[in-house]
């Protein structure tokens, strides 16, 4: 094996630039093909993304893999927000910001029964935003989870049927949050930031068991992930004596907060029904349960009054869900492909959970893509088109609402992927 691309290819998984994803908070969209076929892409042939959709499958690559893929995920939405009489008292949308979601692959076979695998992609990230004059901009009118998981991996096949993998995880997430900050019997009325970042370690196992030449299961297990955030805190006063945020109107200082993401099970199922299509099933279990809380703590108060403003309280409670998708795809020569997909994500957020953060419901997703191949090189692209559903949540305690109704909201997706092999 070339050592020089050994070591271009541990540069261009470890190196993947930061991503953002919109419109959620778990990121599915790691390669074009996976976009194409909605996630259900357990069971690909030589592709260097198994790294991430399923670790137990790099076995199917042959040789030595680089690729690289960028997804464009474009969300829009509404919402209304009432007061305790039930009453609109405004309507608005969200700021179209857009985000990006990374990955960066490199799979080397060692010997027939012996490989290994690297790969930096997005699994949990978000961007929203909401016009900074709002009353919605109380709960938050900026919000970003920079988050990136890198995944060293060795997997072994054990002979035709058997093959599995295990792998170590590097998660990464930067937090930015932003609102307007209003009490008004305090005579407060400012902005505050919260930007910080933190590194956690989690692991994942996959197995991969083929009946025959035409059908094949695939289970895989990642492991939640515990973050300890230390982050910068910044609070701005509107310069008016009459609403200060601590008698100088500004505020600087640091704040803490710890959050563990979940952990998941993806199940699979691949149906090969000639050597030119197949069909792929999956159903994903997310233990969002672990996410009970997003409280983060000031080591000063904001308005200078004991016990006003010290902490960011959140509760979020958030109930465990499932993700179905099916994905289809169909080589119509050596070198042309096309792939279709559709999946479903169970809502998981409660009324009193729910925020301007991360305004999901339930996620219906559909897309459609082509690939090209020769012997060294893959060029695929996709689209697709998640309607991202309605959700009601309660307002907090500094909300200038009491309920909220997001509604009408979409996320659009174009996705490409290029691969080499060497």
């Amino acid at each position: 094996m070339n050592k020089n691309f050994l070591a271009l290819g541990l540069a261009a998984a470890l190196l993947a630039p930061q991503v953002a994803g919109a419109e959620g908070f778990a990121i599915n969209e790691w390669s074009a093909e996976g976009v194409a076929m909605g996630g259900a892409r357990m069971f690909a042939e030589d592709d260097a993304a198994n790294v991430a959709y399923n670790p137990a499958s790099i076995t199917k690559v042959k040789g030595e893999v680089m690729k690289s893929s960028y997804t464009y995920l474009s969300p829009h939405g509404n919402y209304k927000l009432y007061d305790g009489a039930g009453k609109e008292i405004e309507d608005g949308k969200n700021v179209v910001h857009a985000g990006w979601a990374v990955g960066s692959y490199y799979v080397r076979q060692i010997n027939d029964k012996e490989w290994f695998g690297i790969g930096a992609f997005p699994r949990f990230a978000m961007v929203s935003e909401f016009e900074r004059a709002s009353k919605a901009s109380t709960n938050a009118f900026f919000s970003k989870l920079n988050g990136v998981s890198v995944t060293p991996t060795y997997a072994h096949k054990f002979d035709k049927k058997w093959s599995a993998a295990v792998g170590a995880e590097i998660n990464y997430v930067g937090l930015e949050l932003q609102k307007n900050l209003v009490i008004p019997t305090a005579g407060v009325n400012g902005t505050t930031q919260i930007e910080g970042e933190s590194y956690a370690l989690g692991w994942n196992a996959a197995a991969n068991y083929a009946f025959d030449d035409k059908n094949e299961i695939g289970v895989v297990y990642r492991s939640r992930i515990k973050h300890s955030l230390e982050a910068d805190l910044k609070g701005y006063g509107t310069k008016s004596p009459a609403s200060p945020l601590v008698g100088s109107n500004d505020v600087f200082g640091n704040a803490y907060g710890v959050v563990t993401l979940p952990d998941s099970w993806d199940i699979g199922y691949n149906h090969k029904f000639d050597k030119k299509t197949r069909l792929e099933l999956k159903a994903t279990r997310t233990n969002w349960s672990t996410y009970d809380a997003l409280n983060v703590y000031f080591d000063k108060s904001l308005v200078g009054i004991p016990g006003i403003a010290e902490s960011s309280p959140s509760a979020k409670n958030w109930s465990n869900s499932w993700r179905y998708a099916i994905g289809l795809e169909h080589n119509f020569s050596d070198k042309y492909a096309a792939m279709a997909g559709f999946a479903f994500d169970e809502a998981s957020i409660p009324y009193n959970g729910g925020d301007f953060m991360v305004p999901t419901g339930l996620r219906r997703t559909y897309s459609i893509g082509a690939r090209y191949n020769d012997k060294k090189q893959t060029v695929a692209v996709a689209l697709g088109w998640m309607d991202v559903g309605n959700l009601d949540f309660a307002g907090h305690a500094t909300d200038a609402y009491k309920s909220a109704h997001a509604y009408d909201s979409f996320t659009k997706i174009a996705s490409i992927s290029y691969q080499r092999k060497f």
